[in-house]
């Protein structure tokens, strides 16, 4: 299943969202370029845990020339967040953050929504340190982030539909399946890629980050207003609509 846009008209719009998604695809190509500013952005658990950073640095020849710091390696879990490991990685964060982050943000505001936002995505690097301390491993991607706007998502507006494309062999099809069913699907796959690659990562994927962003984000939105913030919006739709239909008549 691929969602590909919500039945869901916001207020106002999302500039943090488009913000957040142009400075994702900025630093992408700033990767791809090789820029070395952000070649110590990536997220090690070892290195936060212990504060050092234990990658190596190269120089343009190819040289060993010893290990440069990102001084507190915290920051990491901040800066991680907006790199990705390739194209087809960042294009599905993005294609989520453009569906469902903008209701989000729309229900908290667009300083909440930061705020919620570097939240989830720390809270969500945080699980996957705990599920490996001792890795080596750079960690990279928005994807904790995300998965808390989709933890936020199922609690606001679990009953609206997702258009969402369903891909078997030798047949697809469009299709409207509620948000429910849709991200409740997505949480399964997450749990069930845990069981089969041992808890900690599995094909390159920090799914603990996944699942931790996942609850982080249902707990942080029921901290901030819950389902209030949603009939808020609801109640202003209702408001609007009726305003139209009076002119129209």
């Amino acid at each position: 299943m691929i969602p590909l846009s919500d039945n869901n008209p916001t207020r106002t719009t999302p500039y943090v969202t488009y913000i957040i998604i142009a400075l994702n695809v900025l630093v992408y190509i700033a990767e791809v370029f090789h820029l070395r500013a952000v070649e110590f952005w990536s997220m090690i658990p070892y290195s936060v845990i212990h504060n050092v950073q234990v990658a190596p640095h190269y120089n343009q020849v190819g040289q060993f020339v010893g290990y440069s710091q990102l001084p507190p390696q915290w920051l990491t879990l901040f800066t991680s967040m907006f790199m990705h490991g390739g194209f087809m990685h960042i294009a599905g964060n993005m294609l989520y953050l453009w569906i469902f982050g903008n209701n989000i943000e729309d229900a908290l505001g667009h300083v909440k929504f930061v705020l919620f936002y570097l939240a989830a995505g720390a809270l969500a690097g945080l699980a996957h340190i705990l599920s490996g301390p001792n890795s080596l491993i750079p960690t990279v991607g928005a994807s904790g982030a995300i998965a808390g706007v989709l933890g936020a998502y199922l609690i606001l507006y679990p009953g609206h539909t997702i258009k969402t494309l369903i891909t078997l062999p030798f047949y697809w099809d469009y299709v409207e399946i509620p948000a429910v069913y849709v991200l409740g699907a997505w949480f399964v796959v997450q749990l069930t890629n845990i069981a089969g690659s041992g808890g900690l990562q599995g094909g390159g994927v920090a799914y603990w980050a996944h699942i931790g962003g996942f609850v982080a984000g249902v707990i942080l939105i029921l901290i901030m207003g819950g389902r209030k913030l949603a009939n808020v919006q609801q109640g202003y739709r209702q408001r609007r609509d009726g305003r139209l239909s009076r002119w129209d008549r």
